[in-house]
């Protein structure tokens, strides 16, 4: 998988950051120390992590993925990364 996006909402600076989705790489997952969980109300299941964006945009730059680009959205950021 090429592609990966990652978001947080409101506390930038402290975590956690969403890392992927039910059908995200379970070694990358793994990496990351992701945790999987579904929140109420929500019909998907999402991987987590308590790291800021920061800590997990460094792991994943060792990992051989770049920052392709980020924005905002109301109190969220989501950062989209590709990986050759």
């Amino acid at each position: 998988m090429p592609y990966v996006l990652i978001s947080t909402q409101i506390r930038m600076e402290v975590g956690p950051t969403m890392v992927g989705d039910e059908h995200s790489d379970q070694h990358l997952m793994d990496y990351l120390g992701a945790i999987k969980r579904n929140v109420l109300g929500n019909h998907f299941w999402e991987y987590y992590v308590n790291d800021a964006p920061r800590i997990v945009l460094d792991k994943l730059e060792k990992y051989g993925y770049r920052v392709v680009s980020m924005t905002g959205v109301g109190q969220t950021l989501v950062w989209c990364l590709h990986k050759e």
